[in-house]
């Protein structure tokens, strides 16, 4: 996104706010750098035209278990960021609007996120979060060649290679009802060379169910490990790359990365950890736009948090390895207490997970327990406080979870997830909760009743999690 150039200054100088546009136009670039920001006149109601700045571009969405761009353009008037951005479908000569809810004849988007613009609350990166959504559900655009256009799987085909240039169109592939070559592989790719990335990936081609791995061993990670030593002695299926071009077309991408400084305050050192994401999530994001995250650095909570606002995925496709660990190890040993050779009773751990070496701060036991032995649950706590070699514990439990999304286990896992409406929690937080996991990624649980006293230390920690977000600049 050009911010310097002449036409692109001249009309930025006359809108009200244009420091706080400016902004808001370089989060947008950081989460779509393929966003281009053009000038144009816009045609009122009226007839009336006015030169506005207008942010065109492609959005990726799913349909029918394929990704897809859809072309639009975001109009912004003079007010912007304090006033929404009027958004249009840009559909070619080949194409036909599909008239719906959320789109009318002559391509106007309405949404929710429109209709409630509230800055700073309100975005364009969580606008078009919500466009992406609701296309998903309702796709809008057909082809003409259909006639009624009652199938746009033929129009997502078509402009699934669209690339957008200045004033035009160019097509690089396009392949009406074809697959990619690549399209049912199992791929997944592993972000950060440390001892966690090695364990993972040793963990997962352990379990056999991956056609290529790739170690991506990023310099800007401060966790370097084996990466070498893998190159050497060349291990079936494993890649080893310095590239992010190399996790493309991933089905999984496991982040382990971190990046900490020598700062003396935790957000400062957290901070350095966002700004390392904020590098590499969005590339990530648009070399596998459906893949699913899987989040391992620390502190868990607050990076997956900060990887699904930079990804600008689904809450269902950004999820942190959080408690699954946690909760195996107590449901293990729960059925060796109760001596459960036939039915495995689960449980699981719950809530946030300090920065206490991964402990989990808060437990939920969703079993039905009539009695247990003392001394087996005791040897179990000491397991949840993370005593032993973690790295190869949580590399294990990393493996575990992709196992379970790329066979489509419908497995449930503690894992992660974006808790905002789980057991009347309003805040915009992510805590590890259980979840079913596929292929199409998590579906979270219903909320389950806590004690008063357990629901106080929930909410005590949701409020938390989000005073300390708030302290970082994502």
């Amino acid at each position: 996104m050009d911010l310097s150039s002449e036409s692109v200054k001249r009309i930025l100088s006359r809108y009200k706010f244009r420091d706080v546009a400016i902004e808001e136009l370089q989060k947008v670039n950081r989460v779509y750098p393929d966003m281009k920001l053009l000038v144009g006149a816009y045609t009122f109601s009226d007839s009336s035209q006015r030169d506005l700045l207008k942010l065109v571009g492609n959005v990726p969405v799913r349909y029918r278990g394929r990704s897809y761009n859809l072309p639009i353009q975001l109009w912004l008037l003079d007010s912007f960021p304090f006033t929404p951005p009027i958004c249009l479908l840009r559909p070619t000569a080949n194409m036909v609007i599909r008239e719906g809810k959320h789109v009318n004849a002559k391509g106007r988007i309405f949404l929710p996120a429109l209709h409630n613009w509230d800055h700073p609350k309100s975005s364009v990166t969580g606008l078009l979060m919500e466009m992406i959504a609701k296309f998903e559900e309702e796709p809008p655009l057909g082809m003409k060649s259909t006639g009624d256009g009652n199938d746009p799987s033929e129009l997502l085909a078509f402009v699934s290679q669209l690339n957008i240039t200045e004033g035009s169109f160019t097509i690089w592939f396009v392949s009406i009802g074809g697959n990619r070559p690549d399209q049912s592989v199992n791929k997944v790719s592993v972000i950060g060379g440390g001892d966690l990335g090695m364990a993972a990936v040793l963990s997962i081609m352990a379990k056999g169910f991956v056609d290529k791995l790739f170690l991506i061993d990023i310099p800007e990670s401060s966790t370097k490990g084996g990466t070498v030593d893998l190159e050497i002695f060349k291990l079936p299926k494993v890649e080893v790359s310095k590239d992010l071009s190399a996790s493309a077309g991933s089905k999984v991408v496991v982040v382990t990365a971190n990046a900490w400084s020598e700062e003396q305050s935790y957000v400062s050192v957290v901070q350095t950890n966002v700004d390392l994401y904020r590098r590499i999530i969005p590339s990530l994001a648009q070399l596998s736009p459906a893949a699913v995250l899987l989040i391992a650095s620390q502190p868990v909570d607050i990076m997956t948090h900060v990887a699904w606002r930079q990804s600008c995925f689904l809450p269902t496709h950004v999820i942190g390895a959080g408690c699954n660990l946690e909760s195996e190890r107590l449901s293990y040993f729960l059925n060796v207490a109760l001596l459960a050779k036939t039915t495995n009773k689960q449980a699981w751990v719950i809530g946030e997970l300090s920065d206490n070496k991964g402990e989990p701060r808060y437990f939920h036991f969703a079993i039905h327990v009539l009695s247990v032995i003392l001394l087996t649950l005791c040897r179990a706590f000491d397991m949840l406080k993370g005593k032993g070699q973690r790295s190869w514990s949580v590399g294990l439990s990393i493996a575990d979870i992709t196992h379970s999304i790329l066979t489509d286990q419908r497995k449930t896992h503690s894992i992660t997830t974006l808790a905002q409406g789980w057991g009347g929690i309003g805040l915009e937080v992510f805590l590890s909760l259980p979840c079913v996991l596929g292929v199409n990624g998590s579906t979270r649980l219903a909320g389950v009743a806590l004690s008063p006293e357990d629901d106080a230390k929930l909410r005590e920690s949701v409020t938390s999690l989000s005073n300390f977000f708030m302290q970082l600049r994502i």
